[in-house]
């Protein structure tokens, strides 16, 4: 099996979490990075691979490396164009767009009568804090397009609570 960094040679490699990587891998990740080698497992060549490293995280990096959690030639090594995206309760006009796109993007796994979202769940959906991000947002997207019994899916089935009964007892 070549590997991912093999596999990406001349391409890109998307490291996701690198802030949990741990520290006996973070040195061979700058290894990879810094000279464009690497020891494949189960080989006794080094292999010369180019590649484009993207990665993400969610944790701080910068408390990461004061912390010793993180190296930090490696952290220089990879911060050379930082992107940040702000948590998507600090987008709350992205939440449509990225509702839309996810239901089309698992429409297979819907049922026929399933249309939509009623605009008592879109409100919901713009209530919420989204504690868990984009992968949240997705979650409860595709458990509701699988749950819901209606043509529109509502608060309920995206379990959270209806902004029409907010605070009603």
């Amino acid at each position: 099996h070549a590997g991912k960094f093999v596999e990406a040679d001349g391409g890109t490699l998307f490291l996701d979490e690198i802030g949990d990587l741990p520290l006996a891998a973070q040195v061979k990740l700058l290894r990879a990075v810094q000279d464009g080698e690497i020891d494949p497992v189960g080989s006794r060549k080094t292999v010369k691979v180019d590649i484009r490293l993207i990665s993400a995280t969610h944790r701080n990096l910068v408390d990461h490396v004061r912390e010793g959690k993180f190296r930090e030639d490696l952290y220089y090594r990879l911060n050379v164009l930082p992107v940040t995206v702000p948590p998507l309760r600090e987008r709350r006009d992205d939440l449509p767009v990225l509702v839309d796109h996810f239901f089309r993007l698992h429409a297979a796994d819907k049922p026929r009568h399933l249309k939509g979202f009623s605009s008592a769940a879109m409100r919901a959906i713009g209530n919420h804090d989204w504690p868990g991000n984009v992968r949240e947002l997705i979650n409860r997207i595709r458990r509701a397009m699988v749950l819901a019994e209606g043509r529109q899916i509502t608060p309920a089935d995206l379990e959270l609570a209806s902004p029409d009964r907010a605070g009603l007892g």
